[in-house]
């Protein structure tokens, strides 16, 4: 998405030329992901699937209002898509959220596991993730949609990438504030929670190792 975005609006390619490029990217993570664990990226797939569709739709012309409106198909499939993953509670932004919150390590990686089969705090914030960015993203469509048809052809050019931006920010900070930082919070602290177990599991068994010793001394003597 962020791809499409940057080809699109940043340099100006044409709406097939961002589309087609941007497809290398999810396309070449789903295969990976395929080959290596027999497991399919929702998320990549998703976007894979999307820029294919805009590509067929790209063929639509005539109407500068229609093709201004058009434009908006990418965000708007994928936060109906994306809003959907949280009511089926297997959200779609997870996949980009988990090597965040928890830095990449194997500990961030089992505390996230204790905590989505034992914390229903940290799965409402999983899902609240995914609900603020499908929730962003299908509000700019909406927005994008209005504005094509209300404001002048020339205005929107321009406004609709100040919405996507503006939309993308808003997500990120609310998101990132209402959801990830929480979560980094709840891992960080499971993290030490275990640690502290097991460094207390070892002075115990240290303790209990010495018990016996002590016991044979005090006997021979």
């Amino acid at each position: 998405m962020a791809s499409y975005y940057l080809l699109s609006e940043g340099f100006g390619l044409s709406t097939v030329a961002a589309l087609g490029w941007s497809s290398v990217v999810p396309a070449l993570r789903t295969v990976w992901g395929l080959v290596r664990s027999r497991t399919v990226n929702g998320l990549a797939l998703l976007i894979l699937i999307v820029n294919v569709v805009g590509l067929v739709m790209s063929s639509v012309a005539g109407d500068p209002r229609l093709m201004l409106a058009k434009d908006s198909a990418v965000s708007s499939v994928i936060g109906i898509a994306i809003l959907l993953s949280v009511r089926m509670k297997r959200p779609l932004m997870t996949a980009g959220l988990k090597p965040w919150v928890t830095k990449g390590s194997a500990a961030g990686d089992a505390a996230w596991d204790r905590l989505m089969a034992g914390s229903e705090q940290f799965r409402r914030a999983e899902r609240r993730f995914s609900a603020i960015w499908g929730s962003a993203l299908l509000a700019e469509c909406v927005l994008k949609v209005i504005g094509a048809y209300t404001v002048p052809v020339h205005t929107m050019v321009w406004l609709g990438t100040v919405l996507t931006v503006v939309a993308i920010l808003v997500a990120m900070v609310v998101a990132g504030g209402g959801a990830a930082e929480p979560m980094e919070k709840m891992i960080k602290a499971e993290i030490e929670r275990t640690a502290d177990a097991g460094t207390a599991d070892t002075s115990h068994t240290a303790a209990t190792a010495v018990a016996p010793a002590a016991e044979t001394v005090g006997t021979a003597r």
